[in-house]
């Protein structure tokens, strides 16, 4: 009987591996496909009634069922109508992005409630403004609106949201980074790392009925074996072949793309929100507003980032990753495996990176460009930090989460990705070593 070596048993497993991922990503596809089928439109107006009291000189809002809602357009031609359910909100379908008129019946509210504005009782939804396949509108009943808000209230709640986003950047930042740092390879599909994370849990959680907590490590499992799907099926293999890193640049863009239209066949255009936790109310801590779901997952990220952090600096397997990113020559001659160091690289990477995705899906929803919505940023982090730099990227990824949000308090929240890809740009001229990276001469 003949035996099998370790890199055809190996190659097995990551054919098995390959099945398993396909049969998932198309049972994704099947249970999407249902049910957009039974979706009237692809575009959304969701209208939400909230009725805002003071107590103790701070907000609180609670929602407001049975109030009547109508979407026409800036001609007057009605779109569709609704009433708001007993979570406030009000669903109507829209047949695509354009400019249209929300407007609340007054009377319909109950219990005598009346809008804090009288004059908001019809709210305009320009087209630009359908950023994704849904729009939002809020109407607000009560004592006291939102502007009674202070500066610095805006300032601290901006600054929330940005640590939030922050450590979800740094989080898919790293293993990005650490890529970039073993193989040399700018990976511009690492954005759909992130994505196949979020639709996974959306698989799993929504037609599968499979809470968050206990799918959650199966998907950040099948990530880290889907990066190690795309290095061995594409990667490690243009790398055999001698193929630079310029032309692999080249594929994963490639790669990217095909992914991203995937993604839109088997998923959709519409974002979708994922079933756990997916109704919480706001904790007051002092002027800061925040659900206990997103608490809970930037105190994980935290937790994430620190043993990162620890591992690459403490552990024997973080000085062999931190070893083959300065030389992978030197390491090799040292006696690393550096072939056994990638492939681990790149599971983590992967599993980082679905990580991300579901923080990012119980934040934000779920959509198939979510990825591809963060990868500049992520490249933003990693530059700031330094390219191939760990750290950096934890770095980087941090405060540029944090500059995002901060920049919407004086620019329009759907430009507040700009100032970020300035600073890409900023840093590329001024140091482009970035912060925790060392200048190198070339030539």
């Amino acid at each position: 009987m003949m035996k099998q070596s370790g890199p055809e048993i190996g190659h097995i497993w990551l054919k098995v591996l390959l099945v398993v991922i396909c049969s998932t990503v198309a049972g994704l596809g099947l249970a999407s496909s249902s049910v957009s089928a039974a979706d009237d439109g692809q575009y959304f107006i969701i209208a939400s009634v909230q009725n805002q009291v003071l107590v103790n000189d701070k907000p609180e809002r609670t929602p407001v069922a049975g109030a009547n809602i109508k979407v026409t357009t800036v001609d007057g031609i009605l779109i569709g109508e609704g009433t708001t359910g007993a979570d406030g909100l009000c669903k109507v379908a829209v047949p695509t992005r354009d400019n249209y008129l929300i407007d609340i019946d007054t009377s319909s509210l109950p219990n005598g409630l009346t809008l804090i504005d009288a004059a908001k009782a019809q709210v305009k939804v320009d087209q630009v403004l359908f950023t994704t396949n849904t729009k939002r509108v809020t109407f607000f009943t009560g004592d006291s609106g939102v502007a009674g808000s202070s500066n610095l209230e805006h300032i601290l709640q901006r600054l929330t949201d940005g640590i939030r986003l922050g450590i979800i950047i740094a989080m898919c930042s790293v293993g990005l980074s650490l890529i970039i740092g073993t193989t040399g390879l700018t990976n511009f599909a690492h954005g759909e790392m992130v994505t196949f994370g979020a639709l996974l849990a959306f698989f799993f959680n929504v037609h599968m009925n499979i809470p968050i907590l206990i799918c959650g490590p199966l998907v950040i499992l099948l990530g880290g074996c889907f990066g190690l799907l795309i290095n061995w099926g594409i990667f490690a293999r243009l790398t055999k072949r001698g193929i630079g890193s310029n032309s692999q640049l080249v594929v994963s863009l490639g790669l990217s793309l095909m992914l991203i239209n995937l993604y839109l066949f088997l998923f959709g255009g519409r974002t979708k929100q994922l079933t756990s936790f997916s109704r919480q109310v706001n904790l007051e801590i002092g002027p800061i507003g925040i659900t206990p779901r997103d608490l809970t997952t930037a105190i994980l990220g935290i937790i994430i980032l620190l043993s990162i952090a620890f591992s690459l600096q403490r552990s024997r397997l973080g000085k062999a990753i931190r070893a083959v990113s300065d030389n992978v020559q030197l390491a090799s001659a040292t006696g690393i495996n550096t072939q056994k160091v990638i492939r681990i690289v790149w599971f983590a990477g992967g599993a980082l990176a679905a990580t991300g995705g579901i923080f990012r899906g119980l934040d934000e929803q779920v959509s198939f460009s979510m990825g591809s919505d963060l990868v500049f940023l992520m490249f933003a982090g990693i530059t700031l930090g330094g390219l191939g730099s760990a750290y950096g990227a934890l770095v980087g990824g941090f405060f540029i989460g944090i500059f995002v949000e901060m920049s919407s308090l004086l620019i329009p929240s759907e430009l507040k990705v700009a100032p970020a890809l300035f600073i890409l740009i900023l840093v590329l001229i001024i140091r482009p070593q970035g912060i925790f990276g060392r200048s190198q001469r070339v030539g």
